[in-house]
């Protein structure tokens, strides 16, 4: 990696707060280019203009991501000097449909908390970690990484509200359902306070070595707890979790602005595809309970 890709990195890291996997995906785009290109702080325009057909065959939304991480390193090398032109022109600019959420009917939350509510009855401390996990994820909609990296520090006392982290390093306030904070006193009595060799954990959920729970392993949990419940597991995930949250918010009226604070989203542009999941089931139900839907379309 040539210096002026990883000061590009440095500042997504320094001044906006990039997360980890995002300069990871940063760098790897950029890298791959840089095998084509060579340095890109100084590759020529005609050469830059060959990426559309390395690039062929792939998905449209692989191909705008690549480009966009290439237009924000060009725009940043222009600012450093290093460049005089703006060769951004030459990349492709594939049209992307962002696709709907997968959303969790409300019945299947239902089986899903109430499997987790029975294997917690055990007592076993991973059971009741486990619905801990599942209560904050759909109650409050929170990302995987924000989740399994919140702080032993950041459960609440006096307060129904919680302190989360987001992308960019921006902090927000989370309200917390009584029926997670009911999870979590029940998880903290049997949260072990140490990890391996006896180092304090700092983590909420941590794991045995003291860092934070994987993303990975929440991943796979919820996988193996939805096919306990008889529940599709191709259809369960943290992510679709948070999406569940957001669409069922709406459905009961929650403002647009309110669910975009709640989710942490930059853009109020990102919180409105949830409009479309919301018209997309009226439709749908429309087309199934309309008394003219079981007659047959004239020609």
């Amino acid at each position: 990696m040539s210096r002026a890709t990883q000061a590009f990195l440095d500042m997504l890291a320094a001044e906006r707060g990039a997360a980890p996997n995002t300069l990871a995906a940063y760098r790897r785009d950029l890298d791959g280019a840089e095998d084509v290109l060579g340095d890109l702080a100084t590759a020529p325009r005609a050469a830059i203009a060959q990426l559309a057909g390395e690039w062929a065959g792939l998905a449209p939304a692989s191909v705008a991501r690549k480009a966009s991480a290439l237009r924000q390193f060009f725009g940043f090398a222009m600012d450093e000097g290093w460049r005089t032109d703006d060769p951004s022109g030459a990349l492709p600019n594939p049209r992307t449909r962002r696709p709907l959420p997968k959303v969790l009917s409300r019945e299947a939350v239902d089986t899903l908390l109430e499997r987790a509510e029975l294997e917690a009855g055990s007592g076993a401390p991973k059971a009741i970690r486990q619905l801990a996990l599942l209560e904050m994820l759909y109650g409050s909609g929170l990302r995987a990484t924000e989740l399994v990296r919140l702080p032993l520090t950041s459960v609440p006392r006096d307060t129904p509200l919680i302190t989360v982290i987001g992308k960019g390093g921006q902090a927000r306030m989370v309200p917390v359902s009584d029926r997670a904070r009911a999870a979590l006193s029940a998880w903290l009595k049997v949260r072990p306070d140490d990890g391996a060799g006896g180092v304090p954990n700092r983590y909420l959920f941590p794991s045995r070595g003291g860092k934070p729970l994987s993303r990975v392993r929440l991943f796979q949990m919820l996988k193996e707890l939805a096919v306990r419940a008889d529940l599709d597991p191709a259809g369960i995930s943290p992510h679709v979790l948070r999406h569940a949250f957001a669409t069922h918010l709406l459905e009961g009226g929650v403002d647009l602005r309110m669910l975009q604070t709640l989710l942490g989203h930059a853009d109020i542009a990102t919180t409105q595809i949830y409009t479309h999941v919301d018209a997309a089931r009226l439709v749908e139900l429309v087309n199934l309970r309309h008394p003219l839907a079981a007659r047959p379309a004239s020609d």
